[in-house]
């Protein structure tokens, strides 16, 4: 039975938008974001830094660290630091139209020492290490899924956007997606399917103009479990995406051409061909359209009729290459400090519907 005298709460959260006291603030859907940003302070209180999964000049991955005060714009401890949970992040709302209510970025960091000042807008997807891809691997060659939604990729573009501001810098991004001719049937895969290289030289073009500008636009926590689906000792750990890094994974996918037998091509765009698409259509509406783009109409295109719950996602096995480093394998919170970032008994509160939360619901010797 919950304690009434001891408050639920979660590490770190002095100002949330979340009812933490109240069950409330436990479900399946809160709880996947507000414990990834509790997990962020409790690292950054013992002096550890998230792995940032960023790009080098050639575009190369490469793995750095960034903490939890360059990530969240304010020291995630303090006493001016506002948690807002899947609200609108006011800078971006100007660069486009056709976002829906529900569809906002995951966490807002706002500052309080002045008013309530906007700092960063952050995606968060917490996921399982292993996958079933690399489950039976050794701990060196697991991986876990990325999935990306489609609002994300709405945000990156809005990340974009924020560098190439004055009208000298939107010529210049202006320049970097020349070259592909006019398309008249966007939705038709056949009718871009021939320019897609063109696009997505043009985007990577882009990445490769913003490596020392690039930004966190997606924070990804894993955690670990055994080959019985048990918490392992070192379950815990946090990845941090960069926008161009989280592009690259489109921008390196295949690309398929299928000869039909009269010797006509017939173009076949994944989801990654899609995405990149998607952001070449934002990037160029917004230098071409009064600095806006129709969000909801790009993210229409090519989608079959059907409704997309996603812009792409990648297994373990493709995601390792970007995921691969020794936190990976050993991630460096472990499971007896579970209880160190839910506070109060809030694991009383929690209700589980996904693996994390009812693995912590259902083991609860981590609480003793």
């Amino acid at each position: 039975m919950l304690n009434k005298d001891i408050r639920p709460g979660l590490f770190g959260q002095k100002h949330s938008n979340r009812a933490y006291d109240k069950g409330k603030g436990w479900g399946k859907n809160e709880f996947n974001s507000s414990f990834p940003a509790s997990l962020i302070a409790y690292m950054s209180s013992k002096g550890l830094q998230p792995v940032y999964i960023c790009l080098d000049k050639r575009l190369n991955v490469v793995h750095k660290y960034i903490s939890g005060e360059e990530l969240f714009g304010l020291d995630p401890l303090s006493d001016d630091l506002y948690y807002s949970f899947e609200t609108s992040f006011p800078p971006y709302e100007q660069y486009f139209i056709g976002l829906k209510k529900n569809e906002h970025i995951d966490l807002v960091l706002y500052s309080l020492k002045d008013g309530k000042v906007p700092l960063r807008g952050l995606e968060i997807k917490l996921t399982a290490l292993p996958d079933s891809s690399t489950r039976h691997h050794k701990d060196e060659k697991q991986s876990c899924e990325v999935v990306v939604r489609n609002p994300t990729i709405c945000y990156l573009a809005c990340s974009i956007c924020e560098k190439y501001k004055t009208s000298k810098q939107k010529q210049h991004l202006r320049n970097l997606l020349s070259g592909v001719p006019n398309i008249e049937h966007w939705s038709e895969q056949n009718s871009v399917g021939p320019h897609y290289k063109l696009i997505c030289d043009a985007i990577v073009r882009v990445m490769a103009d913003m490596v020392k500008q690039q930004a966190p636009i997606m924070i990804q926590p894993v955690w670990k479990t055994d080959m019985r689906s048990r918490l392992t000792d070192d379950c815990l750990d946090v990845f941090v995406w960069s926008n161009i890094a989280l592009m690259k994974i489109c921008t390196d996918a295949g690309f398929a051409v299928k000869k039909n037998k009269d010797g006509s091509e017939n173009y076949s765009l994944s989801r990654f061909n899609r995405t990149v698409v998607w952001l070449y259509r934002m990037l160029f509406e917004y230098v071409t359209y009064n600095g806006v783009f129709d969000y909801a109409k790009i993210t229409s295109l090519m989608s079959s009729g059907g409704r997309n719950d996603k812009a792409f996602s990648a297994n373990g096995n493709a995601t390792f290459a970007y995921l691969k480093c020794p936190e990976l394998a050993h991630p460096r919170i472990g499971k007896n400090e579970i209880k160190n970032i839910i506070q109060g008994n809030g694991q009383l509160l929690l209700q589980p519907e996904r693996r994390f939360d009812a693995i912590i619901v259902n083991t609860p010797d981590l609480f003793e």
